[in-house]
């Protein structure tokens, strides 16, 4: 061997190393990108996370949101909903400009552990809002897809205590304690 070489690679006049160092660390960084790559692409690729995903993990349990003093809209979602996710960047927005004012949670369709908000608030069509005031009591639905216009008027309506925007597909929780009974019921079978 050479006393160049046992010192380490040679510098060429253009102050570039040459020999077996530099191809060994090019063949190095080679795989290394392929690795980061693969890594990537298994993680999920390199797409930004969507609006709807993000809102969700940072959404507020339902519980907590229904006690919190402030009004509450609550979409029930699935990731595989194109109208969900047509939704999202709107439902985004109003959360944040009203956070603080206004509780915005995302429950997901496909997790099980929603299945008794799913039977409670009868979701069989998605996406669906549920609608509650500041003291956590549900006051309307919205079902079918939404504009940014539309769900506008819709909190507008829930941060200032008023009756929900005729729109169609929403409609108001009636209050069966606020009719006076009739004075004697003949009973659901009798026609006459």
């Amino acid at each position: 061997m050479r006393p160049a070489e046992m010192n380490g690679p040679e510098l060429s006049t253009a102050g570039q190393t040459t020999g077996p160092g530099r191809r060994e660390r090019q063949a190095l960084l080679a795989i290394a990108a392929v690795l980061a790559v693969l890594v990537v692409w298994l993680r999920g690729g390199l797409q930004p996370q969507a609006p709807l995903e993000a809102l969700a993990r940072r959404s507020p349990e339902l519980s907590v949101a229904l006690a919190d003093g402030r009004p509450t809209l609550v979409e029930f979602y699935a990731d595989w909903c194109e109208a969900c996710r047509a939704m999202a960047p709107a439902i985004d927005g109003i959360e944040r400009a009203r956070r603080g004012d206004l509780d915005v949670v995302l429950l997901n369709v496909d997790n099980p552990r929603w299945q008794p908000e799913l039977e409670r608030y009868a979701v069989n069509g998605i996406p669906h809002l549920e609608l509650f005031d500041a003291g956590g009591a549900s006051v309307g639905h919205a079902i079918g897809a939404r504009t940014a216009g539309e769900l506008d008027a819709l909190t507008a309506a829930l941060l200032n205590g008023e009756p929900l925007p005729q729109l169609a597909g929403v409609g108001a929780v009636s209050r069966l304690d606020a009719a006076p009974a009739p004075a004697s019921s003949p009973g659901p079978r009798s026609h006459g």
